[in-house]
């Protein structure tokens, strides 16, 4: 498949997650998502009212990072955040799964993933699973795949970049591997370099989250001008 500048661009998620973001570092970001066409800006729950109304009237996303970095909250905890950031306006739900009870073996995941995804299914909203893979085992990893290839949900995640590491080409291959064309992949976390927003691509990923978006497109854009191309041909 063909990509061209506005392709690859549709695949990237601007993220700002950091704590002490400003105002002037959010209303940057939502610029920089009008100018460069990028799919959504990833941001805090609280962020959610202010980025929704710098993108309104835009086809860009408002995305809200629920229980996070952690994952650490309770299902009932997640939902209601998640409610609380659709009515401030994000059309676009990253969520992290609880590992502790993940690695527990019980049905806590599976429930937590069907109550999720339900409350933003029932509002047309996108929902993202947020894997953490870094702490996880590949036998955690597939198993979370296989629920959600069972659950549903949009996409699933590699990471939330706040861990101790981020995404890697082999764990977006299992991760597709196991859910094939019923969900979607998202790598994030590490990636801050054309090359390596590719590798993502090549392997599976249908979404990249990363704070390096501009970065990202301008050298996308030198690459193509210099080979005078109007798009990479990406196999996978």
């Amino acid at each position: 498949m063909k990509y061209t500048l506005d392709d690859f661009a549709r695949l990237i998620d601007h993220t700002n997650l950091h704590a002490d973001a400003t105002h002037e570092d959010m209303k940057k970001l939502c610029d920089e998502a009008k100018k460069y066409h990028f799919k959504m800006v990833a941001i805090n729950q609280v962020q959610s009212k202010f980025c929704a109304e710098q993108l309104k009237g835009t086809d860009i996303d408002t995305g809200a990072a629920i229980a996070f970095p952690l994952g650490q909250q309770t299902i009932e905890s997640k939902v209601f955040d998640t409610k609380d950031a659709i009515k401030n306006g994000a059309n676009e739900i990253d969520y992290v799964i609880n590992i502790t009870e993940l690695k527990a073996k019980n049905y806590y995941i599976k429930r937590e993933m069907q109550e999720m995804v339900a409350v933003c299914h029932e509002h047309n909203i996108p929902c993202k699973v947020i894997f953490e893979n870094c702490y996880l085992t590949k036998d955690e990893i597939k198993k979370l795949a296989e629920i959600a290839k069972e659950v549903k949900p949009d996409f699933i995640k590699t990471s939330t970049g706040f861990g101790t590491g981020g995404a890697k080409v082999e764990d977006v291959k299992l991760m597709k591997s196991v859910v094939g064309d019923d969900v979607k992949v998202k790598a994030a976390g590490g990636i801050r370099n054309s090359d390596d927003f590719l590798a993502m691509v090549r392997a599976g990923a249908d979404r990249i989250g990363c704070s390096a978006g501009v970065k990202i497109y301008e050298a996308l854009k030198r690459r193509m001008g210099d080979d005078h191309v109007d798009g990479i041909e990406i196999n996978r």
